[in-house]
């Protein structure tokens, strides 16, 4: 009799996508070709988790014996966000920072929320270490020091958090300190090292740092769930996690690089709708029920942010997609004279909104007045007919003023509208070439976490003169690794980005090169 598993694998070929969103979570089942089989949307619950087996049982109910033919489930999901924002499930982490005497003017955490310290930190120090930028030693490393704090934490945190400065071109303090960690405090404790992590720019790239060390179980528990799931339904699925780019990792590699996932929604609603648009180039609007979403799609993959990004109070440099936000979306609250403000009745949109049968006017009712939706049952007051056509009015114009932010006044670019609330952006808004709105768009999100690739990124300092060329081919065979590392086929892993930006004020010339690797899935 044939192995089950052998069955499912040589018949197999689906894949199943899931996004956590605030409002709702999706989920697709995609075919070898790409073909949405079945989608499902599902309020997004307070705890999260369950809002996601309701969604995945959902697909897997539809499919029904078809399930036997997955072979893959992709995620993308807000926990590491909630979590940060919540001051919910992080771990306890040792904050190590190794550049003294050079960097004490400015301590560790200086800058954060007095509360989210409170929460995570359970020791911080700036010890000897540290490179200049063109790679001479601020200080050795004191391993007697590292050991005495070390000591004085063992038992009271879950992580650790290593942070060398301009370890992103010279990480060996790092590495060392690692294994004097491990030596001390056991192997089973995990350790962070910003080399890994974030990019040039120490006080970002520390924060960073200890939020992945701090998010270690809150993946962990999200994974887990994922799992309880499938083995409910008698699978046994190879999971992927999306991480901020629109590119996947695998399970393995998330639980190592947690905070990797932290931007994932907006780079899968990105990369979903180029997917489902057929385009390489485009201007992303990805319209919920809490918030409309604008990305820009370039070459495939999502425009990356050049600034750093803030995330519950703190500054982190780790690579996040350019999204701008808008408080608009299906479930705001529209005002008495019309305003569109920042309140949204989220996923209670059907049991509150005026065209569902409710009593609070939102942007869905708008919509419909507008005849931009269709109908839900309910009624419109003929009194508030002028507060909601002025909404509408007050929306267009927050929507064209983002699409002129996004593509700094260049207009050829078609919009791609997708999400949930995609009837409130208008055919025509000026500042685009056209409104294009896909099939199976409101899953958007859903299906880029299906179709995303897999990636690996390097950013280091390299000579502009005499072995330039040595340090960009190390760099590249660097990025190679991560992407195989993070699950991609070895075999089919190209090379998709290298930047490189001349520093200045140096006493040599250098280039700050960036490198970006990308693969589809490796077999399974």
């Amino acid at each position: 009799m044939p192995d089950p598993k052998n069955r499912r694998h040589a018949e197999g070929g689906l894949r199943i996508g899931i996004d956590v969103g605030g409002t709702n979570t999706d989920a697709v089942v995609l075919d070898q070709n790409g073909t949405v089989l079945t989608k499902a949307k599902r309020p997004t619950s307070s705890d999260v988790t369950s809002g996601l087996q309701a969604a995945l049982t959902a697909v897997l109910t539809a499919i029904g014996d078809d399930a036997h033919r997955l072979d893959r489930v992709m995620l993308g999901t807000t926990h590491a966000t909630n979590a940060i924002l919540e001051r919910r499930g992080l771990g306890r982490v040792a904050a190590i920072r190794l550049g003294g005497p050079a960097t004490t003017s400015v301590p560790p955490l200086q800058s954060w929320p007095p509360e989210l310290v409170k929460e995570i930190i359970g020791g911080a120090t700036v010890l000897p270490g540290g490179n200049y930028i063109n790679g001479t030693p601020i200080s050795p490393l004191d391993p007697g020091r590292l050991r005495a704090f070390l000591g004085e934490v063992a038992g009271e945190v879950d992580a650790v958090a290593l942070t060398a400065v301009f370890s992103p071109a010279f990480d060996e303090q790092e590495l060392d300190a690692a294994a004097i960690v491990h030596a001390e405090l056991g192997a089973d404790v995990p350790i962070s090292m910003s080399h890994e992590i974030g990019t040039l720019g120490l006080l970002e790239r520390e924060g960073a740092t200890i939020f992945n060390a701090a998010l270690y179980q809150v993946v962990g528990d999200v994974a887990s769930a994922l799992h309880t799931t499938l083995a409910a339904f008698g699978l046994d699925l190879t999971t992927y996690f999306a991480q901020n780019d629109g590119t996947l990792m695998a399970v393995d590699y998330a639980a190592r690089y947690p905070v990797l996932t932290i931007g994932s929604g907006p780079a899968n609603s990105i990369r979903g709708a180029g997917f489902l648009s057929g385009l390489s180039d485009a201007v992303v609007a990805d319209v919920g029920g809490t918030s409309t979403d604008f990305g820009v799609l370039t070459a495939g993959f999502p425009r990356e942010s050049s600034a750093g990004i803030e995330i519950g109070g703190v500054r982190t440099n780790f690579r996040m997609p350019d999204v701008l936000s808008l408080a608009l979306g299906g479930g705001t609250i529209v005002g008495p004279a019309g305003e569109v403000g920042t309140r949204s009745v989220g996923h209670h949109i059907t049991d509150l909104a005026l065209s569902f049968g409710g009593s609070t006017p939102t942007m869905t009712d708008a919509g419909v007045l507008a005849g931009r939706t269709r109908p839900h049952g309910g009624s419109i007051p003929e009194d508030l007919h002028g507060a909601l056509t002025t909404a509408v009015r007050r929306a267009d114009g927050m929507l064209t003023d983002a699409v002129d932010r996004m593509t700094l006044g260049k207009t050829d670019l078609p919009l791609v509208v997708v999400g949930g609330g995609a009837f409130l952006v208008p055919d025509g808004l000026p500042g685009v070439a056209e409104v294009i709105r896909p099939s199976d768009g409101d899953v958007a999100n859903a299906v880029g976490a299906a179709i995303a690739l897999v990636s690996g990124t390097v950013e280091t300092i390299v000579p502009a003169g005499d072995g330039r060329g040595g340090a960009i081919d190390a760099a590249i065979e660097y990025a190679r690794r991560r992407a195989v590392q993070a699950g991609a086929d070895p075999t089919g892993v190209e090379v998709v980005e290298v930047t490189e930006v001349p520093m200045s004020y140096l006493p040599e010339p250098a280039l700050r090169l960036r490198v970006k690797a990308a693969g589809p899935l490796g077999k399974l």
